[in-house]
């Protein structure tokens, strides 16, 4: 019978030690599981943090664009328009509008031609007087 206590006393041993190792695991897990929580919270904080600034800046932006819209250039043509009283004016202002566009856009396009051959004249004289200066300095 002896025997039979050292072995109910071993068994009863290597119970309380498989306790004791599962009291371990589960602490380590809780442990574990802690942290993961911390690190999800934090994370989680500057998720909602970068939202919320993100919000802001958008709602400026929206006021600004919004600004923009009510202070632009058409103030200061809707006294010019306003002065129109029917299709028949707005469309003959309208073809004025264009009319004065062309132009403009022609007279742009004759300076921009008319720079080109500048830089190009300016170019050959610098050239030119470049090549005289060597042959100045040659003889």
């Amino acid at each position: 019978m002896s025997q039979e206590v050292v072995g109910w006393l071993r068994e009863v041993k290597d119970l309380q030690q498989q306790v004791k190792a599962v009291r371990a695991s589960e602490l380590m897990a809780h442990a574990s599981a802690d942290n993961w929580r911390k690190r999800y919270e934090t994370e989680a904080e500057q998720r909602r943090n970068q939202t919320q600034a993100m919000q802001q800046t958008i709602a400026q932006l929206q006021a600004e664009l919004d600004r923009l819209k009510n202070q632009s250039f058409s103030s200061e043509i809707d006294p010019e328009v306003a002065q129109l009283q029917t299709v028949a004016e707005l469309q003959a202002q309208l073809t004025q509008v264009w009319r004065d566009r062309n132009q403009l856009a022609q007279a742009l396009k004759a300076e921009q031609l008319s720079h080109a051959q500048t830089r190009n004249n300016l170019t050959t004289a610098l050239g030119d007087t470049v090549d005289m200066l060597s042959k100045l300095k040659q003889t």
